[in-house]
């Protein structure tokens, strides 16, 4: 006799192939599932019946025209589209592919894995049924998880047996059809897929949509076995690890995957089979004992109606606590919540794990203190107090040369012409390997700025703002130099007013900040002038009157034309005093004018060049930190 699985066809009743069988002890065959001994018929009320075998055999009876062979292996698998929950999944796995998306450029490959697995895996889960609720029942060698898989079954499909280990591939067993798609995302081969055996119409519509996967033990000595049991346990809804008084508080199951599932908890269940072997309270001890570790493996237990694992005692051997374990299971079934909430768990696992990449241990970015601070730093690298200074200069000595008398303009040419730095006798260059500092400042202003912004960020975004900031920098002292230069050039004596002008080139902004080609003159000018030619031509009067007087060309009278020719000698300085005096106000705000425009190009070059850069890199942080917020369902402000 051949039984028809779901997914394809096996020899009912058989032995399975000794890489197939799955044994976890000695467990009595139900009677429903008893196979009648060949060549003798079965008693009455007693036939094999597994339901679907049922079915298509009295089909065949009421035809009997031969059906041509199909292979079931072949056939297009059952498929129904994943329904959506109205939960907040759906918006986490956005978020959390956005801030894969952002991320590619900043974080390496093996910190996005795990994200992009669970991005993965959601999407394929999503594309399967959402009817079926994959269940895997884990366990150690000699727990009595098989015994547990066909009792909930109510036919012995996963073999028993006493050799240690014999389950080597996983085994499926569905209560309805179309998890032919689920089955094969766990590589479920057709040979290994079973239906249960029917039993009460309660049962059977309790558990109506439940796909149970009998896994190999997770501690076998096969290292092939424990990998597909890592391999199925990372695609299942959810799981029910068998333990027994032996092993429950085994290290292997704790470290190795309660504890790293601890996350998992609202689709876990836990039970201790074998209560049997328990003499007195001894299974209400070993019950808490067994709660108390998974409360330090961080397990949140589902008690008093709180979300958590389910933790319940059995005898898969004599069916005490198995009709609870259903119970409880196809209410569990019946949600239709489990794959998200799994993959729920599965987001906060990969969340929990690429904390310390995206959450900072401030509120890191630029202050305007910073901004000032590096303003200043470019401004006295650039020497914008000096140009200031010597604007000021030269505002007060065109002052002096329109209001002062001739005779001092005439000495003071003399001795300019005398001293270093004037347009006969310039200054030479200072040679550029002799000027280090004002490149240093810049370097050190750059650092400074850069280490100031990714303060409290996390490594890889304090890292690429720094190298914001240090490849922004590249060329900067150059452009700063061309400004000094410039300024330097337009403030030597005859050189009219400062220009703080940004270079476009270099820079990249270009910012005129030109005070004038000449310092303006006061409205008062000319009339100061006119005053100092006054007495000039006082003095040049009297003068000529005395000498008349001397040589005999005019009458005598000496007190007269020296009144008037004191009179200009004294009235002209006194003017250039009054004059230097009224202009000691502009000159100064002409000073710190031209020092502003100077100071305001050099801080637009830094701008463009370095603060934008980390401004950009910072910007891009806080929205990955948005989206790593909206992965984890917190605020921002969280910390």
């Amino acid at each position: 006799m051949t039984a028809v699985t779901d997914e394809g066809t096996a020899p009912a009743g058989s032995p399975a192939p000794p890489e197939d069988r799955a044994t976890d002890g000695p467990v009595p065959v139900p009677e429903a599932g008893r196979v009648p001994e060949p060549g003798r018929a079965p008693e009455p009320g007693r036939e094999w019946n597994d339901g679907l075998i049922a079915r298509r055999a009295a089909a065949k009876a009421a035809d009997p025209e031969p059906e041509p062979d199909r292979d079931d292996d072949v056939r297009p698998p059952q498929v129904e589209a994943y329904v959506p929950s109205g939960g907040p999944l759906r918006p986490r796995l956005d978020a959390l592919r956005e801030l894969v998306g952002l991320s590619r450029a900043r974080l390496d490959g093996d910190t996005l894995a795990e994200a992009g697995r669970v991005l993965d895996e959601a999407a394929a889960r999503q594309r399967l049924s959402s009817r079926h609720t994959v269940v895997a029942i884990a366990g150690a060698t000699g727990s009595g998880k098989s015994m547990l898989f066909n009792t909930l079954a109510g036919a012995q499909i996963s073999e028993t047996g006493l050799r240690r280990p014999t389950t080597a591939a996983p085994i499926a067993c569905s209560w309805t059809d179309g998890a032919a798609g689920l089955l094969d995302r766990l590589a479920v081969p057709g040979r290994l897929r079973r239906r249960p055996q029917p039993g009460g119409a309660d049962t059977d519509e309790a558990l109506q949509g439940l796909v149970l996967v009998d896994l190999p033990d997770h501690d076998s000595a096969a290292t092939e076995h424990r990998e597909q049991v890592d391999r199925v346990l990372a695609l299942v809804d959810a799981v029910i690890w068998v333990v027994d008084p032996e092993k429950y508080a085994d290290a292997a199951l704790h470290e190795r995957y309660l504890r790293p599932l601890a996350g998992h908890a609202e689709i876990t269940f836990v039970v201790l089979n074998q209560i049997d072997r328990l003499p007195g309270d001894a299974a209400d001890l070993v019950l808490d004992d067994l709660r108390r570790l998974l409360d330090e493996d961080g397990m949140a237990l589902g008690e008093h109606g709180e979300p958590g694992a389910t933790v319940m005692p059995l005898s898969a051997l004599t069916g005490e606590g198995v009709d609870e374990l259903r119970e409880v299971l196809g209410r569990f079934v019946q949600g239709r919540t489990a794959a998200a909430r799994r993959l729920s768990a599965d987001v906060d696992a990969a969340a929990a794990r690429l904390r310390p990449v995206y959450v900072a241990e401030g509120r890191p970015g630029l202050g305007e203190r910073s901004r000032e601070e590096f303003t200043d730093r470019l401004a006295e690298a650039v020497g914008a107090a000096a140009a200031g200074q010597a604007a000021e200069r030269e505002w007060r000595r065109n002052a002096g040369r329109a209001c002062g008398t001739p005779w001092l303009r005439l000495w003071r040419w003399y001795e300019t012409t005398r001293r270093p730095g004037s347009l006969e006798r310039p200054v030479r260059p200072e040679p550029p390997e002799e000027r280090p500092s004002s490149r240093q400042r810049v370097e050190q202003a750059v650092r400074t700025v850069a280490d100031e912004a990714a303060d409290g960020l996390p490594g890889p975004w304090a890292q690429a703002v720094r190298e914001a900031a240090v490849n922004g920098a590249d060329g900067l002292p150059e452009a700063l130099d061309v400004l000094a230069e410039r300024s330097g050039a337009e403030h030597a004596p005859g050189g009219g007013a400062v220009v703080a002008t940004g270079v476009a080139g270099a820079s990249g902004v270009a910012h005129s900040g030109r005070v004038g080609g000449k310092p303006p003159r006061p409205k008062w000018w000319p009339a100061a002038v006119l005053a100092q030619a006054a007495m000039t031509l006082l003095q040049v009067f009297g003068g000529l009157w005395l000498v008349g007087q001397i040589v005999g060309v005019f009458e005598p009278g000496y007190f007269t034309p020296a009144l008037v020719m004191l009179a200009g000698i004294v009235g002209g300085p006194l003017v250039e005093w009054s004059c230097a005096a009224a202009a000691r106000g502009p000159a100064r705000r002409y000073g710190q004018e031209a020092e502003r425009q100077l100071r305001e190009a050099a801080a637009a070059c830094g701008r463009a060049r370095v603060l934008d850069p980390v401004a950009a890199e910072l910007v891009r942080y806080r929205e990955v930190r948005e989206r790593y917020a909206a992965v984890t369902e917190i605020s921002t402000t969280g910390g």
